[in-house]
């Protein structure tokens, strides 16, 4: 036994030693421990609830667009979205297969959605597919946690009520696209374009295209917030909590001066007819409807067009895409007479008794200039010129005024000038004289030219919004109309006042030519004078603006018309109007494209959307108060 005890000994040393070893790791274990879950446990739980607490950029709801009386024509509604975010999803072309099986996503929109995935940042969500129907959405909320980085969700979508309606006025709002980065970025500094860049990625986000919503587009957009977000471990949202500090602004509202419903019976009333028509409140400026037919669905642009709807727009002989009211210039025909005679008056070459003789043909060197009325007129005076619309009266005034005062005139009905109303677009047509004419063409002004302007053909042009400020004008005696379609929102700019009034006398002479046209015997538009309304009255003037040359045999065998020539060649149909005609309170202008005849064609639409004006009391007081309206914006230069 005495042999072993060396061994234990040793045995027993190295228990001992390795026991202490053992004693200080686990006595080291142990205080960490409490280091980590009571001394320091606060701060990593701090950590851990951070991990699983995240902050997502929140888009600001965009601000209504509203009518005068409040009713909405730019609002939002809920709908619902299926997005997939990079980060989350791993391999996204194989996600993409599996929502496939379940709804419609065609194999080349989920190589689409790939590409932009690797193109916006891996935490940024993508729409796989927007408007969702009630089925494909319960069905995608039930299988959603099967798939990762799928989220189904209801978000707010811009929308528009009234559909067509106001498509030009309004415009539409779309994805940011790059061009779209660039402008709103323009004058930024780098860290408000990063964030400007950050904010339109989200899938929630657009920015206006075209009309109200691009000018407004400051206004209308709100400020970005957050949402504050509990996710597990795979990233998949948990719970949202309410922070209403992080909460993102809400656009502002802006009211317009238009009134919708007196808008819908205009487009009724145009029927399958192109053009368009602009109704004015003779007090205020206001423009109370500004109706360009046919039009577009705003809403099919919100989340994304296709190419084949959008070339069918595009390709339209009826150029739904274009506004005619605002951006559309035509030969005002014979509603330019006024102007005319006004010029003549204020320039003295002519008393309003002298009368001219027509025989339907005018001479003037060596070409003859022919007048609409087999026959001619006869003997006629200034009223009976306008009420008639006699053409080789309105080529001898013209020619006695000269060009450079009628374009003097014309400039003071408005005419030559883009008038700034809070939209995009918007042109100013062309008043022609002789620097013009040197400057785009390269040669001088002739004389005989002068004659073709008299009867508003020639190079003068006119937007239907500019005969319409005509219009009113008159109908004011002269007293300065500037129109506005924003009653409460942003302040268009003004750069070219337009403030010299027109002579009292000299329009109380057209208001009298124009009453005759529809009131008196030989009138051209007689049958339309009557309102229906059992008292009031329209004064107006017809216009039939030529598209094409009309060749000398043809007027020798008969001017095509009708069937009888393609419908692009057909001329436009004007009116110009006021009422009632004893207290005007509403002025109009009415084109309609190859309509042909004004009296035919334009004057009873004119007719029956002023009435219907008058019956609804459009010009009403609107919801949004007098001080909070634009007031004071002036027509601008622009081109035409």
């Amino acid at each position: 036994m005495s042999g072993s005890r060396p061994v234990d000994k040793l045995f027993n040393r190295r228990a001992v030693v390795a026991a202490g070893g053992g004693g200080v790791l686990f006595s080291g274990l142990i205080a960490r421990l409490f280091q980590l879950q009571i001394l320091d446990g606060e701060r990593y739980q701090a950590i851990a609830k951070e991990n699983s607490v995240r902050l997502d950029l929140a888009p600001p709801l965009r601000g209504n667009i509203l009518d005068r009386f409040g009713r909405p024509l730019a609002a939002h509604r809920q709908a619902g979205r299926i997005s997939i975010v990079r980060e989350q999803a791993g391999d996204v072309a194989a996600v993409l297969k599996e929502v496939a099986r379940h709804i419609d996503l065609s194999e080349a929109r989920q190589q689409q959605i790939v590409a932009e995935t690797r193109r916006q940042a891996a935490f940024q969500p993508v729409i796989v597919r927007g408007e969702l129907s009630y089925e494909d959405f319960a069905k995608m909320s039930l299988r959603a946690p099967e798939m990762p980085g799928i989220l189904v969700e209801m978000a707010a979508t811009r929308s528009y009520p009234r559909g067509r309606d106001f498509a030009h006025v309004l415009g539409y709002v779309a994805k940011a696209s790059q061009s779209d980065l660039e402008r709103l970025s323009d004058g930024t500094t780098r860290d408000e374009a990063k964030a400007i860049r950050r904010l339109f990625h989200h899938p929630n986000m657009r920015t206006g295209r075209s009309g109200l919503e691009r000018y407004a587009e400051e206004w209308l957009r709100g400020e970005a917030g957050f949402r504050k977000l509990e996710a597990n471990a795979a990233g998949r949202i948990i719970r949202e909590f309410d922070a209403p500090e992080l909460a993102p602004k809400r656009g502002r509202d802006i009211h317009l001066t238009v009134d919708a419903e007196l808008q819908r019976v205009a487009i009724d009333r145009f029927g399958e007819e192109s053009g368009a028509a602009v109704v004015l409140d003779i007090e205020t400026g206001d423009i109370l409807a500004f109706v360009s037919t046919p039009a577009f669905d705003p809403n099919d642009f919100v989340n994304g067009i296709s190419q084949a709807d959008y070339d069918l727009l595009r390709f339209s002989d009826r150029f739904p895409l274009y506004h005619k009211a605002y951006d559309g210039t035509y030969p005002p025909g014979s509603t330019f007479k006024m102007v005319v005679a006004t010029a003549a008056l204020e320039a003295g070459v002519i008393n309003p008794n002298e009368r001219v003789f027509c025989n339907r043909r005018y001479r003037f060197g060596n070409n003859t200039w022919h007048c609409w009325k087999p026959g001619g007129h006869g003997s006629v005076n200034m009223h009976q010129a306008i009420k008639g619309s006699c053409d080789v009266y309105f080529y001898e005034t013209a020619r006695r005024v000269g060009i450079e005062k009628l374009a003097e005139t014309a400039r003071k009905f408005g005419f030559g000038q883009r008038w700034e109303l809070g939209l995009t677009g918007g042109r100013s047509g062309v008043v022609p004289d002789d620097a013009w004419k040197r400057e785009n063409r390269g040669e001088p002004w002739y004389e005989g030219e002068t004659l073709n302007v008299g009867i508003g053909q020639g190079q003068v042009s006119a937007s239907p919004l500019q005969l319409a400020i005509m219009s009113a004008r008159i109908a004011a005696e002269g007293r300065i109309i500037t129109p506005r379609i924003i009653g409460n929102g942003p302040r268009p700019d003004a750069d070219i006042p337009l403030d010299e009034p027109l002579d009292g006398d000299i329009m109380r002479r057209m208001k009298a030519g124009m009453f005759g046209v529809t009131s008196e015997g030989g009138g051209t538009a007689y049958r339309s004078g009557d309102l229906g309304l059992g008292g009031p009255r329209l004064a107006g003037k017809t216009g039939t603006s030529q598209v094409r040359r009309i060749s000398a045999t043809e007027r020798r065998s008969g001017i095509l018309k009708g069937e009888n020539i393609d419908r692009k060649l057909r001329d436009h149909a004007l009116f110009v109007a006021y009422a009632p005609a004893d207290d005007p309170k509403y002025a109009i202008s009415v084109i309609v494209e190859h309509g042909e005849g004004g009296s035919r064609t334009a004057a009873p639409i004119a007719r029956d959307i002023i009435a219907a004006a008058i019956r609804m009391d459009s010009a009403r007081a609107p919801v949004y108060t007098a001080t909070a309206a634009v007031s004071g914006n002036r027509p601008s230069t622009g081109g035409t």
